[in-house]
């Protein structure tokens, strides 16, 4: 049966991206769902045709839970599974879609977890800019903190993607991302990041390295080792690093320098841009496109987030701060200049 399951789940993640057009991203999260399916059907010892409603509730419910899936990330999950059984149907090797009535979970609405600043600093200092992997390592975050990419877009670079341009006499670095259904953006980078990446492109270490595709460009992040290739195929696309390991990076470099777990992440880096962004005052719509947003609510949703400048003007203006009350004396030295 692994050996049915395999060869048809193949067959649906291709027709799912080449027939329906979905992004590669997309068909491999697809594809890691239906490894977890797989997976639970053999230590179940069943086949396709004992699947059944109930089975699949419990695996996209009970089993996702226990495995530590938020409701949220369970959702696709089930558009996975009922995606390849309608597939399965359609294409005959089913008489039933036991998936057809399978329910979504309900959509929870988060506010987004930004790292804090401090704590984005303590990461990226922990980079040792003496080996090349640190370098390298540096050159990843700086780009995830200061241009506020996907980990899918930070690893889909290549050297191509970089546009090193001359505005008022001085150097900018210019990125173009493709991210979410190969939509592509330009960003232009912060200097720190522009001398981050500077110095890993200028690595001897990465010279020795080949990054070369077929179409003449160059893979930019490289992973340093893969067990999983021959050494004689470990190069050019089977050396770009892989979003998982962006994510082992982070979490690792997190757990050393004592950032909470819910901010030591990718995406956590990606909400600290976008509300800094909105606390200095950058419009919305240039926000909107800097991060890729289609829809202006995803936007909108950082204006929540960012308080600075409130807690100072309600420092200043509110009426109690203004009356000689108990607190009065215990405020002030709480507010005065460290």
């Amino acid at each position: 049966m692994c050996s049915d399951f395999s060869e048809l789940k193949t067959g649906y993640l291709d027709w799912l991206q080449y027939n329906k057009g979905r992004s590669p991203d997309t068909a491999r999260k697809y594809g890691g769902y239906l490894d977890r399916l797989e997976k639970f059907l053999d230590e179940s010892s069943l086949s396709l045709d004992d699947v059944s409603l109930s089975l699949l509730e419990k695996f996209t419910g009970t089993e996702a839970h226990n495995a530590g899936l938020h409701q949220n990330s369970r959702r696709p999950m089930v558009a996975a599974v009922t995606g390849f059984f309608d597939w399965l149907l359609k294409q005959g090797f089913l008489t039933n879609n036991p998936a057809e009535n399978l329910p979504y979970p309900k959509k929870v609405k988060r506010l987004p977890v930004p790292i804090e600043l401090k704590n984005a600093e303590k990461i990226i200092m922990q980079c040792d800019l003496k080996t090349f992997k640190g370098v390298r390592d540096a050159a990843m975050l700086s780009i995830l903190y200061g241009c506020g990419v996907r980990v899918s877009g930070l690893c889909n670079l290549n050297q191509s993607h970089l546009s090193f341009v001359m505005h008022n006499g001085v150097e900018w670095l210019i990125i173009k991302v493709t991210e979410k259904g190969s939509k592509e953006r330009l960003i232009p980078a912060p200097h720190e990041t522009k001398l981050y990446v500077r110095a890993y492109l200028g690595h001897d270490e990465l010279d020795s390295i080949n990054r070369s595709l077929p179409n003449g460009d160059q893979v930019l992040f490289v992973s340093l080792r893969n067990r999983n290739i021959p050494e004689c195929d470990y190069y050019g696309e089977a050396r770009r690093i892989a979003p998982r390991s962006v994510n082992d990076m982070i979490e690792l470099y997190g757990e050393r320098a004592g950032v909470p777990r819910n901010q030591a992440h990718p995406h956590a880096a990606r909400h600290l841009y976008a509300t800094e962004l909105v606390e200095d005052d950058v419009h919305q719509l240039r926000v909107q496109s800097l991060l890729g947003h289609e829809d202006a609510n995803s936007t909108k949703i950082y204006a929540r987030l960012a308080t600075r400048k409130l807690m100072d003007e309600v420092n200043r203006a509110n009426p109690l701060g203004k009356m000689n009350i108990h607190m009065t004396g215990l405020v002030k030295n709480i507010t005065k200049p460290a």
